[in-house]
């Protein structure tokens, strides 16, 4: 007997390339059937006829360390609005804090929390109301060999490290933190995240250093270092760096995300790879709110359906090294989220106070995670 069946559902599952009403059986917390018509007994049948059914929507970066740090918001408040069922945390903790992270937050969270681990060992300290004290402004803080060992210790939560680059939170230090961050990276063949914000240093000293499979934050960041120029063009050392397979990562958050460079990107054929909140504690009320919110704008962006989920389940997944996840395949973790796409006129914001009025916005319907509707 299956634990659950969803019947009848618009099944988009970017992984496999499906978009076909089917019905999806779970046992044991993993994906355990995907057919046509699938009429085994089951504890729960659920009718979702009219609805999508995808894999378990994947924010890569989100922070959720809550009550450690005043920037970090409850994952689970969270994902109840906008459907997620993996939370990735961009580096609210480094080496000296991740313990008490694991501990505290990631094991009791009925949902699956990975992390990038900020290579500033106390992570993001210093971000507070009306005030931020730059983690990675300061060499002391900057400790590569604590960051892998921590790294190593707890790889299976792990995915890659985290740093934060800008004039408000690296100061004169440039792309120094970035070189150290990824010595650790390469040390544990992982990734690093790396967050561009206002100069010092410019996009293209960031983005030369960058390795296949970096991940690079905010890009749809307005000027300074949008990664388009006034003339709305891409700019040539982007193209060059998604040629060489750096990861172009949304991180929408209270102030990285600009209308006008995400139409440009759009109109260049130029769509991110994968599309994030960056949900904290100043952006959860606006202008991200979350990553459900956050895939509404690109839908109305004019972005196709299937690439918007593609970008929070499969390229998500692939982007922390996580294939396991993000997919709907016989086997995998039985993580779903149940959406439907309402029609009206929805007012969306970026970080500059623009408003762009879409005719669509996507709506949670039921979660499930390990094969269970939750919560």
């Amino acid at each position: 007997m299956y634990d659950t069946i969803l019947k009848g559902g618009r099944t988009i599952d970017p992984s496999q390339e499906l978009d076909s009403i089917m019905d999806i059986a779970f046992k044991n917390g993993v994906v355990a059937a995907l057919d046509d018509a699938i009429d085994g007994p089951a504890a729960q049948t659920i009718d979702v006829s009219g609805k999508i059914v995808t894999p378990g929507l994947i924010d890569i970066h989100a922070h959720v360390n809550w009550g450690a740090t005043y920037l970090s918001v409850e994952a689970e408040t969270v994902a109840k609005k906008s459907g997620t069922t993996t939370f990735v945390d961009a580096g609210s903790a480094g080496a000296g804090t991740f313990h008490g992270f694991r501990k505290h937050v990631i094991e009791p969270s009925p949902l699956r929390i990975i992390a990038f681990l900020n290579i500033s060992h106390p992570g993001m300290f210093g971000y507070g109301p009306g005030f931020m004290v730059g983690e990675s402004a300061d060499l002391k803080f900057l400790h590569t060999s604590a960051c892998v060992e921590v790294a190593r210790k707890h790889s299976d939560l792990i995915c890659g490290v985290k740093v934060r680059l800008g004039g408000n939170v690296s100061g004169t230090l440039g792309t120094i933190p970035l070189d150290l961050a990824i010595d650790a990276a390469e040390e544990l063949d992982l990734p690093v995240m790396v967050h561009i914000g206002p100069t010092p240093p410019r996009r293209q000293d960031i983005l030369e250093r960058l390795r296949p499979g970096d991940i690079l934050t905010h890009c749809c960041r307005m000027f300074p270092n949008a990664l388009v120029d006034r003339e709305r063009n891409i700019r040539a050392e982007v193209e060059d760096a998604r040629k060489r397979g750096i990861i172009f990562d949304v991180g929408h958050g209270r102030g990285s995300f600009d209308f006008n460079v995400a139409r440009a990107m759009i109109d260049n054929g130029f769509v991110p790879d994968v599309i994030s909140s960056d949900v904290h504690i100043v952006s959860i009320d606006g202008p991200a709110f979350d990553v459900l919110v956050t895939m509404s704008k690109f839908l109305c962006l004019g972005v196709p359906l299937m690439e918007v989920l593609r970008a929070v389940t499969a390229n998500a997944a692939r982007a922390i090294g996580r294939p396991e996840i993000g997919t709907l395949k016989i086997g995998a973790p039985g993580d779903a989220t149940v959406l439907s796409i309402e029609d009206g006129a929805f007012d969306y914001y970026d970080s500059l106070g623009q408003i762009m009025t879409g005719e669509q916005q996507f709506a949670v319907e039921h979660i499930l995670v390990g094969g269970a509707i939750w919560p």
